[in-house]
């Protein structure tokens, strides 16, 4: 199972320089996880910078993975995480999403570099 970070989902629609590396976890929707912060967060960018309809589209894609809501048991989680961790809220709720499921979490953000079960790539 997968889980990637929204400034990934972001970078591999923009076709940015990590794409490919993004490309394996996103296209396998089987084993996709979207936290239904990721949809917040890609929605609300691609809202701003390219409209409405283009974010919808988005968001339909990304619903054909296994939408994961966010509840109270991943609240603590990401708490007591991003104590542990110094990670700000967004990324330890991303986080504590994947370790909940037993899910891989991919990113380009250098925050989680050393932290298990993370593949990061560093943008370029």
């Amino acid at each position: 199972m997968n889980v990637v970070d929204s400034s990934a989902w972001i970078e591999y629609l923009s076709g940015g320089s990590n794409a490919g590396f993004l490309g394996a976890p996103i296209e396998d929707v089987d084993a996709l996880l979207v936290p239904t912060l990721s949809l917040f967060e890609v929605y609300r960018h691609l809202q701003r910078h390219v409209g409405r309809d283009h974010a919808l589209a988005v968001v339909a894609t990304m619903c054909q993975g296994t939408i994961i809501s966010f509840d109270d048991r991943l609240a603590l989680d990401a708490a007591e995480l991003s104590v542990a961790t110094q990670l700000p809220l967004a990324d330890s709720i991303l986080l504590a999403t994947a370790r909940a499921h037993g899910a891989v979490f991919w990113t380009q953000d250098a925050d989680f570099e050393g932290i298990e079960g993370v593949r990061l790539k560093r943008k370029a």
